[in-house]
Order: C-alpha cells, then structure tokens, then sequence
C-alpha cells in the first residue's frame, strides 16, 4: 500500500484544481492500472467525480475502494461523506464523520464540516417526521448542536477562515445578529479580502440608519477597491449611485417649487399676487438660487467623488433604464422651472400648467423606482 503521494497523484490533483476533470480521470486509471492499492488515487478519482458533479455512484465506488484498505484513513473518510452527499445520502454522512471525529480527534476540519452540515441533516429529519415541516423547537436544537461543534473547530484552529464561515452561518440562520458580527471580524482578521464578509460588513455600515448616498457610495467603492470582482459590492455601488441619481430629481423639484414662489403662482389669503409680467430683472434674479442650488447640490457634490463612484455614475447611466429616467424627469422639471420664471407671462394658467407637468411625471414613478435602490 502506497505511504507517499504519487507523481501521478499529484498532477490528477491539479488537474482537478483546474476543472479538466476527463484528463485526471485518465491519469488516475493508469496510475490504480499500476497500483491498485494506491488511497491517494482512489480518493482523488472520488474528488474528481464529487467536483464535477458527474456521478454519485463512482465517487462513493472511489470512496468505499479506498475504506476498504484502510478504513481509518481520514482523507478517505472525509471524502466518502462529500460522496454520499452527491449521491443523494445526506444523512449518511453524519456517521462518516463522527468517525473521523473518533479517529482524529485533534483535526479541526471535520469538526468543521460535521458543524456546517448537522444542522441541515437535522432540519431533513424534521421534515420527513413532520410532513414536510420543520418544527422551530428542532431547528433551534439543530443549530446550538452545530454551534457548540463549530465552537470546538474554532478552538482547535483559530486561524482558520473555515471555521469562521461555518460559525458565522449557523449564527445568521440562529437570527444572532451579534454573533454573526463578531464571527465577520474574526474572518476579516484572517482574511481582509474575503469577500462575502466584507460585503456584509460593508453592507452593515452603508444601510445604517442616517447614512448618506455619498457615504454608501465611498463605503462600498472602498470595499471594491479590496475585491474588484465582487458582484455584491458592485450592486451596493450601484444602489449607492442611483440613490445619488435620484438626489439630482430633488433639486430639480425643488427649483421648480422656487420658480412657482417667484411667479407668486399659487394666491395666499390676505395677499395680493405679484403683477404680471414680471420685469427681466427678477426674472434673471429668480435663476440665482437656482445656480447657487445646482452649483452646491450637484456640481460640487460630484467633483468631492472619488474617480471610481464617477465612473460608476456614467456606467449606470449607460446600464440602468430607471437612471435614465430619473435625469430625464430631473431635466424636465428644470425646463418647466426656467419657462416658469424666464417667460415673461402676463396670465399664470400656462405657468400652472407647466408646474404640474414638471411635478406629476417625478411624483408617480418616485415610489416605483423607489426599491431599485435597495
């Protein structure tokens, strides 16, 4: 019985590593052709089945070849129950696992992996007992018996991000929110780009309560400065920036509300409405604060960005149709505003006219665009 791994072996691994599945399968023929009693091989041409999801049957073949000349092999152990779980044997594995626990007591990761996998074993028995309903009291029984195992493999290998994730996981499905906030500390310690935390974390920060669109914004292009490729970041950013989007059709709302105060279009009780036509002085005076208004609100507010929320911002515009829509309805309540107060009217029903057809289009779709920034 081979006590080394084998050239051979070796390759198969990387091959596997690298998804071309065929090419190690073939490797691992020729190498168990020459030995048959190799574990390595027959447990990576288990690996090679489990990974590609091609066929439960053969990995757990693999799998029970390898056991049965050496039963106590842990890496055949632990792949035996990846095997029985592709081949549609979850519960099964439980026992596989509580083995190698017996065998190695001192190895963290199947600690690990009974952790990760117990509460949902657990969850599949309650429902079959149940008719299909997983009573509360067994789920919340399932998840203390995964955390206190999940705890144990934190114990034996605090530097390990496995151990974190798993725990993590048990803490949000347990609806323990502080939990689960210490366990993304602990895996950001090990691991600062590790990306699902980091986008929780970023997530936490940039949907707090009183946060701005800008600060989202910096939060979730600071993370993806850490990982560019992560799509959760991305769509964070995303939202961050049409929130900003959606800021500019405030201010184009509220210059049209200036527009009809300057034009006095609405009558008070008890005050008379300025006389019509308003002369060019107040009228090129009405387009003051409306400079002052976009000169702070959005021009200045766009160059204090970073470069990379700009970019998103032109991107978005290019990707999202309701972006789109939103300048559009912003750009058309800034036209009704400036024909408002830069025509010189002598009746106030056209101006009244326009303040409703730059205000209804911006009211009716603000709470269906509303949840695209979520």
């Amino acid at each position: 019985m081979s006590t080394t791994l084998h050239p051979a072996v070796e390759r198969a691994d990387l091959l596997i590593d690298l998804k071309r599945y065929e090419e190690a399968r073939e490797l691992l023929a020729r190498r168990l052709a020459e030995d048959p009693e190799d574990i390595r091989a027959w447990v990576e041409l288990a690996r090679s089945h489990v990974e590609d999801k091609e066929d439960g049957a053969k990995a757990l073949e693999a799998t029970e070849r390898a056991l049965a000349l050496n039963a106590e092999d842990i890496g055949a152990l632990l792949m035996h129950a990846r095997a029985l779980r592709v081949g549609g044997r979850f519960p099964e594995t439980e026992a596989v696992l509580r083995e190698a626990i017996r065998l190695a007591p001192d190895y963290w990761f199947t600690y690990a992996r009974l952790a990760d996998w117990l509460w949902r074993i657990r969850m599949i028995s309650s429902g079959k007992a149940n008719g299909g309903q997983v009573r509360r009291e067994d789920h919340e029984a399932a998840l203390r018996e995964a955390d206190l195992i999940a705890q144990e493999a934190i114990r034996l290998a605090p530097e390990q991000v496995y151990t974190y994730e798993v725990a993590w996981l048990i803490a949000d499905m347990s609806a323990n929110r502080s939990a689960a906030a210490r366990m993304d500390e602990a895996i950001l310690r090990l691991d600062p780009q590790h990306e699902q935390a980091l986008a929780r974390r970023t997530k936490a920060a940039a949907t707090a309560p009183g946060v701005k669109a800008t600060e989202a914004a910096t939060l979730y292009a600071d993370a993806l400065a850490s990982t560019p490729d992560s799509a959760p970041m991305q769509r964070g950013l995303d939202a961050a920036s049409f929130r900003l989007l959606r800021g500019l059709r405030w201010l184009a709302l509220l210059c049209l509300a200036l527009a009809a105060a300057g034009i006095d279009l609405f009558a008070t009780d008890g005050e008379t409405q300025r006389e019509l036509p308003l002369g060019l002085g107040q009228r090129l005076w009405d387009l003051v604060p409306m400079a002052v208004i976009w000169a702070l609100g959005a021009l200045l507010r766009y160059r204090r960005l970073r470069a990379g929320i700009r970019v998103n911002l032109r991107s978005l515009i290019r990707r999202f149709a309701w972006s789109r829509v939103v300048l559009g309805q912003a750009a058309w309540a800034m036209l009704c505003a400036l024909l408002i107060t830069q025509i010189p009217w002598t009746d106030r029903t056209i101006p009244l006219v326009l303040f409703w057809a730059g205000l209804v289009p911006a009211l009716a779709t603000m709470w269906f665009d509303r949840p695209k920034n979520a």
